[in-house]
Protein backbone atom coordinates (compact mmCIF):
# COMPACT_ATOMS: atom_id res chain seq x y z
CA UNK A 1 0.00 0.00 0.00
CA UNK A 2 1.45 3.31 -1.08
CA UNK A 3 -0.11 6.68 -0.39
CA UNK A 4 0.34 9.55 -2.83
CA UNK A 5 2.65 12.14 -1.28
CA UNK A 6 0.92 14.84 -3.34
CA UNK A 7 -2.59 14.10 -2.08
CA UNK A 8 -4.06 16.76 0.18
CA UNK A 9 -4.85 15.61 3.71
CA UNK A 10 -8.36 16.93 4.42
CA UNK A 11 -8.58 17.23 8.19
CA UNK A 12 -12.04 18.87 7.96
CA UNK A 13 -13.43 15.32 7.89
CA UNK A 14 -11.98 14.74 11.36
CA UNK A 15 -12.92 16.00 14.81
CA UNK A 16 -9.77 15.76 16.88
CA UNK A 17 -10.76 15.42 20.54
CA UNK A 18 -7.58 13.85 21.83
CA UNK A 19 -6.62 15.32 25.16
CA UNK A 20 -9.99 17.02 25.63
CA UNK A 21 -11.01 14.88 28.59
CA UNK A 22 -14.12 13.21 27.22
CA UNK A 23 -16.44 11.39 29.56
CA UNK A 24 -16.50 8.14 31.46
CA UNK A 25 -19.37 5.82 32.19
CA UNK A 26 -20.95 3.50 29.67
CA UNK A 27 -22.20 3.55 26.11
CA UNK A 28 -25.52 2.12 25.02
CA UNK A 29 -26.01 0.44 28.39
CA UNK A 30 -22.67 -1.33 28.04
CA UNK A 31 -20.55 -1.09 31.20
CA UNK A 32 -17.08 0.05 30.26
CA UNK A 33 -14.03 -1.37 31.99
CA UNK A 34 -11.06 0.39 33.47
CA UNK A 35 -10.20 2.31 30.33
CA UNK A 36 -7.00 2.59 28.34
CA UNK A 37 -5.34 -0.45 26.83
CA UNK A 38 -6.43 -2.75 29.64
CA UNK A 39 -10.06 -1.93 29.00
CA UNK A 40 -9.61 -2.51 25.28
CA UNK A 41 -7.99 -5.87 25.80
CA UNK A 42 -10.71 -7.10 28.14
CA UNK A 43 -13.47 -6.00 25.80
CA UNK A 44 -11.80 -7.37 22.70
CA UNK A 45 -11.07 -10.74 24.23
CA UNK A 46 -14.60 -11.21 25.48
CA UNK A 47 -16.17 -9.78 22.31
CA UNK A 48 -19.69 -10.56 23.47
CA UNK A 49 -21.23 -7.14 22.91
CA UNK A 50 -21.84 -5.01 19.83
CA UNK A 51 -19.90 -2.01 21.02
CA UNK A 52 -16.53 -3.43 19.97
CA UNK A 53 -15.54 -2.69 16.36
CA UNK A 54 -19.11 -2.17 15.27
CA UNK A 55 -22.18 -0.06 15.73
CA UNK A 56 -23.70 1.41 18.88
CA UNK A 57 -27.04 3.17 18.85
CA UNK A 58 -28.73 2.69 22.22
CA UNK A 59 -28.65 6.07 23.89
CA UNK A 60 -28.51 5.82 27.67
CA UNK A 61 -28.74 8.47 30.37
CA UNK A 62 -25.32 9.75 29.40
CA UNK A 63 -26.32 10.40 25.78
CA UNK A 64 -26.85 13.81 24.27
CA UNK A 65 -24.92 16.30 22.19
CA UNK A 66 -21.39 15.12 21.42
CA UNK A 67 -18.45 17.26 22.36
CA UNK A 68 -16.26 18.93 19.73
CA UNK A 69 -12.51 19.14 19.44
CA UNK A 70 -9.87 21.43 18.02
CA UNK A 71 -8.25 20.45 14.71
CA UNK A 72 -5.61 23.18 14.74
CA UNK A 73 -2.67 20.99 15.72
CA UNK A 74 -3.77 18.14 13.48
CA UNK A 75 -4.18 20.44 10.48
CA UNK A 76 -0.74 21.92 10.99
CA UNK A 77 0.84 18.50 11.43
CA UNK A 78 -0.82 16.99 8.37
CA UNK A 79 0.23 19.91 6.16
CA UNK A 80 3.90 19.01 6.63
CA UNK A 81 5.89 17.11 4.02
CA UNK A 82 6.28 14.06 6.26
CA UNK A 83 2.55 13.80 7.04
CA UNK A 84 2.16 10.35 5.48
CA UNK A 85 4.65 9.03 8.01
CA UNK A 86 2.37 10.07 10.89
CA UNK A 87 -0.23 7.61 12.16
CA UNK A 88 -3.01 10.15 12.57
CA UNK A 89 -2.40 11.84 9.22
CA UNK A 90 -2.41 8.49 7.42
CA UNK A 91 -5.73 7.70 9.02
CA UNK A 92 -7.12 11.04 7.88
CA UNK A 93 -6.21 10.06 4.33
CA UNK A 94 -7.92 6.70 4.77
CA UNK A 95 -11.08 8.49 5.86
CA UNK A 96 -10.77 10.87 2.90
CA UNK A 97 -10.54 7.91 0.51
CA UNK A 98 -13.45 5.99 2.05
CA UNK A 99 -15.76 8.98 1.91
CA UNK A 100 -14.71 9.91 -1.62
CA UNK A 101 -15.63 6.38 -2.70
CA UNK A 102 -19.09 6.52 -1.17
CA UNK A 103 -19.86 9.97 -2.60
CA UNK A 104 -20.13 8.26 -5.97
CA UNK A 105 -20.86 4.66 -5.01
CA UNK A 106 -23.93 5.30 -2.86
CA UNK A 107 -26.01 7.14 -5.50
CA UNK A 108 -24.69 4.92 -8.30
CA UNK A 109 -25.65 1.69 -6.54
CA UNK A 110 -28.55 2.64 -4.27
CA UNK A 111 -29.91 5.92 -5.62
CA UNK A 112 -29.22 7.78 -2.36
CA UNK A 113 -27.00 10.82 -1.84
CA UNK A 114 -24.07 10.37 0.49
CA UNK A 115 -23.96 12.46 3.66
CA UNK A 116 -20.45 12.85 5.07
CA UNK A 117 -19.69 11.57 8.56
CA UNK A 118 -16.80 12.83 10.62
CA UNK A 119 -14.36 10.54 12.34
CA UNK A 120 -13.66 11.51 15.93
CA UNK A 121 -10.16 10.86 17.22
CA UNK A 122 -10.19 10.61 21.00
CA UNK A 123 -7.96 9.43 23.80
CA UNK A 124 -9.15 7.50 26.85
CA UNK A 125 -12.78 8.72 26.91
CA UNK A 126 -15.33 10.59 24.82
CA UNK A 127 -18.90 11.89 24.97
CA UNK A 128 -21.10 10.87 22.03
CA UNK A 129 -24.70 10.99 20.94
CA UNK A 130 -24.89 7.34 21.97
CA UNK A 131 -23.56 7.98 25.47
CA UNK A 132 -20.16 8.24 27.11
CA UNK A 133 -17.45 5.76 26.19
CA UNK A 134 -13.87 4.97 27.00
CA UNK A 135 -11.23 3.32 24.86
CA UNK A 136 -12.34 -0.10 26.04
CA UNK A 137 -15.16 -0.27 23.49
CA UNK A 138 -12.78 -0.10 20.54
CA UNK A 139 -13.79 1.68 17.30
CA UNK A 140 -17.52 2.20 16.75
CA UNK A 141 -20.11 4.10 14.75
CA UNK A 142 -22.86 6.04 16.51
CA UNK A 143 -26.07 6.45 14.45
CA UNK A 144 -27.37 9.08 16.88
CA UNK A 145 -24.75 11.61 15.79
CA UNK A 146 -23.52 10.05 12.52
CA UNK A 147 -19.90 9.81 13.61
CA UNK A 148 -17.17 7.20 13.67
CA UNK A 149 -15.15 7.08 16.91
CA UNK A 150 -11.69 5.68 17.39
CA UNK A 151 -8.84 5.87 19.88
CA UNK A 152 -5.80 5.21 17.66
CA UNK A 153 -4.17 3.14 20.41
CA UNK A 154 -6.58 0.43 19.30
CA UNK A 155 -4.22 -0.38 16.45
CA UNK A 156 -1.50 -1.27 18.94
CA UNK A 157 -3.85 -3.72 20.63
CA UNK A 158 -4.84 -5.10 17.25
CA UNK A 159 -1.19 -5.70 16.40
CA UNK A 160 0.29 -6.71 19.74
CA UNK A 161 -2.57 -8.53 21.42
CA UNK A 162 -4.57 -9.95 18.51
CA UNK A 163 -1.79 -10.62 16.04
CA UNK A 164 -2.95 -8.34 13.22
CA UNK A 165 0.01 -5.96 12.70
CA UNK A 166 -0.47 -5.28 9.00
CA UNK A 167 -0.91 -1.61 8.10
CA UNK A 168 -3.93 -2.36 5.93
CA UNK A 169 -5.74 -3.40 9.10
CA UNK A 170 -6.17 0.32 9.77
CA UNK A 171 -8.15 1.33 6.66
CA UNK A 172 -10.08 -1.94 6.93
CA UNK A 173 -11.24 -0.97 10.42
CA UNK A 174 -12.30 2.50 9.25
CA UNK A 175 -13.97 1.20 6.08
CA UNK A 176 -15.95 -1.26 8.21
CA UNK A 177 -17.18 1.55 10.46
CA UNK A 178 -18.16 3.68 7.48
CA UNK A 179 -20.04 0.64 6.23
CA UNK A 180 -22.25 1.11 9.28
CA UNK A 181 -22.76 4.73 8.25
CA UNK A 182 -23.99 3.51 4.86
CA UNK A 183 -26.37 1.12 6.62
CA UNK A 184 -27.67 4.02 8.66
CA UNK A 185 -28.23 6.18 5.57
CA UNK A 186 -30.02 3.36 3.75
CA UNK A 187 -32.19 2.41 6.74
CA UNK A 188 -30.65 -1.07 6.96
CA UNK A 189 -29.59 -0.65 10.56
CA UNK A 190 -33.03 0.62 11.63
CA UNK A 191 -34.77 -2.27 9.88
CA UNK A 192 -32.40 -4.71 11.56
CA UNK A 193 -33.32 -3.26 14.97
CA UNK A 194 -37.01 -3.66 14.17
CA UNK A 195 -36.41 -7.28 13.18
CA UNK A 196 -34.66 -7.86 16.49
CA UNK A 197 -37.63 -6.39 18.35
CA UNK A 198 -40.09 -8.57 16.42
CA UNK A 199 -38.06 -11.70 17.08
CA UNK A 200 -35.70 -11.32 20.06
CA UNK A 201 -34.40 -14.85 19.54
CA UNK A 202 -32.89 -13.71 16.24
CA UNK A 203 -31.12 -10.68 17.72
CA UNK A 204 -27.62 -12.13 17.51
CA UNK A 205 -28.14 -13.55 14.04
CA UNK A 206 -29.39 -10.17 12.83
CA UNK A 207 -26.36 -8.45 14.36
CA UNK A 208 -24.03 -10.88 12.57
CA UNK A 209 -25.65 -10.04 9.22
CA UNK A 210 -25.22 -6.33 9.86
CA UNK A 211 -21.55 -6.71 10.74
CA UNK A 212 -20.78 -9.00 7.80
CA UNK A 213 -22.39 -6.53 5.43
CA UNK A 214 -20.11 -3.80 6.82
CA UNK A 215 -17.15 -6.11 6.13
CA UNK A 216 -18.38 -6.56 2.56
CA UNK A 217 -18.74 -2.82 2.10
CA UNK A 218 -15.15 -2.46 3.33
CA UNK A 219 -14.06 -4.93 0.67
CA UNK A 220 -15.91 -2.99 -2.04
CA UNK A 221 -14.10 0.18 -0.98
CA UNK A 222 -10.74 -1.64 -1.04
CA UNK A 223 -11.35 -2.75 -4.62
CA UNK A 224 -12.00 0.84 -5.69
CA UNK A 225 -9.64 2.71 -3.33
CA UNK A 226 -6.98 3.46 -5.93
CA UNK A 227 -9.60 5.41 -7.87
CA UNK A 228 -10.36 7.80 -5.02
CA UNK A 229 -8.89 11.30 -4.97
CA UNK A 230 -8.45 14.32 -2.73
CA UNK A 231 -10.94 16.54 -4.54
CA UNK A 232 -8.33 18.24 -6.69
CA UNK A 233 -7.62 15.26 -8.93
CA UNK A 234 -4.72 13.82 -6.94
CA UNK A 235 -5.19 10.12 -6.27
CA UNK A 236 -4.99 9.23 -2.58
CA UNK A 237 -3.42 5.81 -3.14
CA UNK A 238 -0.69 5.00 -5.61
CA UNK A 239 -1.25 1.30 -5.09
CA UNK A 240 -2.95 -1.38 -3.03
CA UNK A 241 -1.37 -4.79 -3.37
CA UNK A 242 -2.56 -8.33 -2.88
CA UNK A 243 -0.41 -8.39 0.26
CA UNK A 244 -2.48 -5.48 1.60
CA UNK A 245 -5.69 -7.37 0.91
CA UNK A 246 -4.25 -10.40 2.65
CA UNK A 247 -3.53 -8.21 5.67
CA UNK A 248 -7.21 -7.23 5.64
CA UNK A 249 -8.21 -10.87 5.50
CA UNK A 250 -5.78 -11.74 8.29
CA UNK A 251 -7.34 -9.00 10.43
CA UNK A 252 -10.82 -10.35 9.70
CA UNK A 253 -9.67 -13.78 10.85
CA UNK A 254 -8.27 -12.44 14.12
CA UNK A 255 -11.50 -10.66 15.09
CA UNK A 256 -14.04 -13.35 14.27
CA UNK A 257 -16.32 -14.21 17.17
CA UNK A 258 -15.01 -17.77 17.36
CA UNK A 259 -11.37 -16.66 17.37
CA UNK A 260 -12.00 -14.07 20.07
CA UNK A 261 -13.93 -16.50 22.25
CA UNK A 262 -11.11 -19.03 21.98
CA UNK A 263 -8.52 -16.36 22.79
CA UNK A 264 -10.45 -15.36 25.89
CA UNK A 265 -10.07 -18.90 27.18
CA UNK A 266 -13.70 -19.91 26.81
CA UNK A 267 -15.46 -22.35 24.54
CA UNK A 268 -16.90 -21.33 21.19
CA UNK A 269 -20.60 -20.54 21.61
CA UNK A 270 -22.36 -19.63 18.34
CA UNK A 271 -25.40 -18.41 20.29
CA UNK A 272 -23.31 -15.49 21.50
CA UNK A 273 -21.89 -14.47 18.12
CA UNK A 274 -22.51 -10.82 17.22
CA UNK A 275 -20.03 -10.15 14.38
CA UNK A 276 -19.58 -13.48 12.60
CA UNK A 277 -16.94 -16.17 12.55
CA UNK A 278 -13.45 -15.63 11.20
CA UNK A 279 -14.38 -17.55 8.06
CA UNK A 280 -17.54 -15.51 7.55
CA UNK A 281 -15.75 -12.20 8.00
CA UNK A 282 -13.10 -13.22 5.51
CA UNK A 283 -15.76 -14.51 3.12
CA UNK A 284 -17.72 -11.27 3.05
CA UNK A 285 -14.71 -8.97 2.88
CA UNK A 286 -13.49 -11.10 -0.03
CA UNK A 287 -16.90 -10.96 -1.70
CA UNK A 288 -16.93 -7.16 -1.58
CA UNK A 289 -13.37 -6.99 -2.86
CA UNK A 290 -13.85 -9.53 -5.65
CA UNK A 291 -17.05 -7.89 -6.88
CA UNK A 292 -16.18 -4.28 -6.21
CA UNK A 293 -19.92 -3.62 -5.99
CA UNK A 294 -21.76 -2.93 -2.73
CA UNK A 295 -24.89 -4.31 -4.41
CA UNK A 296 -23.42 -7.76 -3.88
CA UNK A 297 -23.28 -7.26 -0.11
CA UNK A 298 -26.84 -8.30 0.77
CA UNK A 299 -26.18 -10.45 3.81
CA UNK A 300 -29.88 -10.17 4.72
CA UNK A 301 -31.03 -12.09 1.64
CA UNK A 302 -32.51 -15.50 2.37
CA UNK A 303 -29.75 -18.05 2.82
CA UNK A 304 -26.93 -15.51 2.36
CA UNK A 305 -25.53 -16.17 5.85
CA UNK A 306 -25.79 -19.63 7.33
Amino acid sequence: MELNENARVDTSQIDDQRGSGGGGGGIGGLPIGGGGLTGIIVTVLLALVGGYFGINNLTGDSGGAPQTGDNTSLSQKCSQSDARGQLDCRNVLYVNSIQDYWVEALPANFGEQYKPAKTVLFSNAVRTGCGNADSGVGPFYCPADDRVYIDLTFYKVLADQLGAPGEFAQPYVLAHEYGHHIQDLLGTEAEMRRAQERDPDSANAQSVKLELQADCYAGAWAKNATGTDDGSGQKIFKSITEQDIQEGLDTAAKIGDDALQQRSGGSVNPAEFTHGTSAQRQQWFSKGYSSGSPKDCDTFAAGAVS
